[in-house]
């Protein structure tokens, strides 16, 4: 899975890595923001609703944070696709580097100030929320079948209805080394190091496309997906 194909040449392989990524900021953000998702909307909805009917140790406030700031990147990112709508390999690298720059920032905050005080909490939030955001969206303007990068739900329910689909799979095995390997450094190391962790493979795939974008080959037009 980690070899590119005619049809999406290093697509796969780069949006792999990035639900990796999803995995360890969600375990940063789950076990130190508050018990909030940063990538995984639905699952800020339903802890907006335990939050509302006043179950322990979750924030109303904090699931509300999440989503707007996944709405703003969202938004962010549907814009970057409509500005580079016939490159997907430029399009992708284009959006890692946003993301990139959003994390790193995340890094050094966490690293700086780290992640307990409300103001940095919150910040950290809104930077990560928007970098999924953004990531999500330009996942789905690729149009990479399988690999929307944030959310399993129902790649798995394709998976065992078809029973097919090594890139479904591969899905699901990448999101949980990531959140797997993401929650030992968050509590065995810090999260600034998971957060490097996600900016290191970022700037490694915004370096890995840099040469993909010099030409256009067949599988970097849209109607190629």
């Amino acid at each position: 899975m980690l070899t590119p194909d005619p049809k999406h040449g290093p697509l796969v392989p780069m949006l792999l890595v990035l639900t990796f990524i999803t995995g360890v900021v969600d375990a940063v953000s789950y076990l130190t923001l508050g018990h909030v998702f940063v990538a995984n909307m639905t699952g800020n909805v339903v802890f907006l609703g335990f939050a509302l009917a006043n179950a322990a140790n979750l924030s109303a406030t904090a699931s509300l944070a999440a989503l707007g700031a996944f709405l703003l990147g969202a938004l962010a990112g549907g814009r970057l696709a409509e500005r580079l709508p016939d490159h997907r390999g430029r399009l992708l690298r284009a959006a890692v580097a946003s993301e990139a720059v959003l994390v790193a920032a995340s890094t050094v905050l966490a690293a700086v100030a780290g992640h307990t005080a409300d103001p940095v909490r919150y910040t950290l939030i809104g930077l990560l929320g928007t970098a999924m955001g953004g990531q999500t969206a330009v996942a789905r303007s690729l149009r990479v079948p399988d690999l929307p990068t944030t959310v399993l739900t129902r790649t798995i329910t394709a998976l065992t209805v078809e029973r097919t689909g090594a890139r479904r799979f591969a899905s699901a095995v990448w999101m949980f080394t990531g959140a797997l390997l993401g929650g030992l450094l968050v509590l065995h190391a810090n999260v600034s190091t998971a957060l490097a962790l996600a900016l290191a493979l970022l700037v490694t795939v915004a370096v890995l496309l840099r040469r993909h974008c010099r030409t256009t080959p067949a599988w970097a037009h849209p109607d190629g997906a």
